[in-house]
């Protein structure tokens, strides 16, 4: 059948409404997702069980292509759920992420003009500081395929991973096979190899290759030397490597027991002048050059001084809490996960810096005991996960009554409902900056600012 996109779903694909009888004649509405497609384009499709009222299938053949469109670069495009815009330019894909922000906030009852043009990327590919792939049961190392995870597509290459960080991948591909190590099977729960970790530096340079595994390395002592080996000569930037056991049912990259099998167990990074250890479960924004601009924004838009006191909340291992620090009185960073709080707290005595505060505590609580040993904040600061900081800690947030609030996003519909709670306490919203640090794909970063009305 013949049908034509409408609009695009919030994954990025393509969707379509057709109308076909049923067994009794009557009019029945079947929607259509047909990822790769854009909006506007008439599309030949083959749709199994039409009965259903939602199908997904892929185009047969694109009859009247999008202005924009564009053939993808990467051979794994068609298969490969890493990205899912290749075949869109894009400068249409900041448009659209434009788009995105300025509906989530009118759906909210905010003005969407004061939302900026999306911020994007000089060269928006080579940009992942890391990446997590799959081993499949047979040893084949890669990504998922687009919308199975029980398939792993075996890849060649990585067009938004570093070249060094994908030469380094490649090699761990050919060390499996030359050792026939079986990779793990999730409906089975048999196997050995489950993920590879690739994580580098765009500053120094360093890198670290986590295998994840389920068994201990002394089991396979005479590949584990040779992969030691290879690492060495190969690949000298490499100053950690590591076997991660993980032998629970989750699919997961965690681990139970780390055994380092070269160099130290981090990596060294560097963020606006400032120097971090990344750890390999430590949170850090993936796309570096991207990232300065969301902590240069957030300093510009939140205005702090010297004389002030400033709260961050989820502020993981301190990338937006050192560059801050310089810049206010004191700052309290809050954020629940123990590991990446030590870490804020050794990133900041590795920089010199002496006027922060950390607390492992639930955002909620945190912003309770602060506030209680810490006192009232001028500045605060919060960049929650994707799905937001949620209306407890939004209201909580309210109460404690900071005159400026800087919001960073990585998912705009959670934000906007998260500032629609400030509203009854006063806060008006200034300005939202969309960043664009995730090219050929649809997710889309903001910073915002709110004021306290006097």
């Amino acid at each position: 059948m013949v049908v034509t996109i409408e609009d695009l779903d919030q994954k990025g694909s393509g969707q379509a409404v057709v109308w076909r009888e049923n067994e009794l004649g009557n009019p029945k509405k079947l929607r259509l997702t047909i990822p790769q497609t854009l909006q506007g384009e008439k599309v030949e499709v083959t749709v199994d069980q039409p009965d259903r009222r939602r199908r997904k299938a892929m185009p047969d053949e694109i009859l009247e292509a999008h202005s924009e469109r564009i053939p993808a670069p990467c051979p794994h495009f068609e298969r490969c759920g890493g990205c899912v815009w290749q075949h869109w330019e894009y400068n249409g894909q900041l448009k659209q992420k434009t788009d995105h922000v300025k509906h989530a906030l009118e759906e909210q009852g905010f003005d969407p003009d004061l939302v900026r043009d999306t911020m994007g990327m000089d060269n928006p590919w080579r940009y992942r500081n890391k990446m997590e792939f799959t081993f499949s049961p047979e040893g084949a190392l890669g990504l998922h395929e687009q919308g199975n995870f029980r398939k792993v597509i075996s890849l060649e290459t990585c067009l938004i991973a570093s070249e060094e960080m994908v030469e380094a991948t490649m090699e761990v591909a050919d060390w499996v096979k030359d050792h026939g190590l079986k990779g793990y099977n999730k409906d089975e729960h048999e196997g050995l190899l489950r993920h590879l970790m690739v994580r580098q530096s765009f500053v120094t340079g360093e890198l670290m290759l986590g295998l994840f595994a389920t068994e201990a390395p002394e089991n396979h002592q005479e590949a584990v030397d040779d992969l030691v080996a290879r690492a060495g000569e190969k690949f000298p930037q490499v100053k950690s490597l590591l076997w991660l056991e993980n032998t629970a049912w989750a699919d997961r990259t965690q681990a139970e027991e780390i055994h380092l099998l070269a160099g130290r167990d981090f990596i060294y990074d560097e963020m606006d002048g400032y120097r971090f250890r990344l750890w390999f479960d430590t949170f850090f924004q993936t796309n570096p050059t991207q990232a300065q601009k969301l902590v240069d924004l957030a300093i510009e838009m939140g205005q702090p001084k010297k004389t002030e006191k400033m709260i961050d909340l989820f502020c993981g291992v301190g990338t937006f809490s050192l560059p801050f620090a310089s810049r206010v009185g004191e700052l309290a960073g809050i954020e629940i996960v123990e590991s990446s709080i030590e870490s804020a707290k050794r990133n900041a005595e590795d920089n010199g810096i002496s006027n922060t505060t950390f607390l492992a505590k639930d955002a909620r609580k945190g912003i309770d005991q602060m506030l209680e040993s810490f006192g009232h904040p001028q500045l605060l600061m919060l960049d929650p996960p994707r799905s937001g900081a949620g209306g407890k800690v939004m209201r909580r947030i309210g109460r404690a009554k900071p005159e400026r609030i800087v919001y960073v996003s990585c998912n705009p519909d959670t934000f906007a409902t998260d500032i629609k709670e400030l509203e009854p306490f006063g806060y008006t919203l200034d300005a939202v900056q969309p960043v664009d640090l995730f090219p050929q794909t649809v997710h889309v970063e903001c910073v915002a600012t709110l004021t306290l009305n006097k």
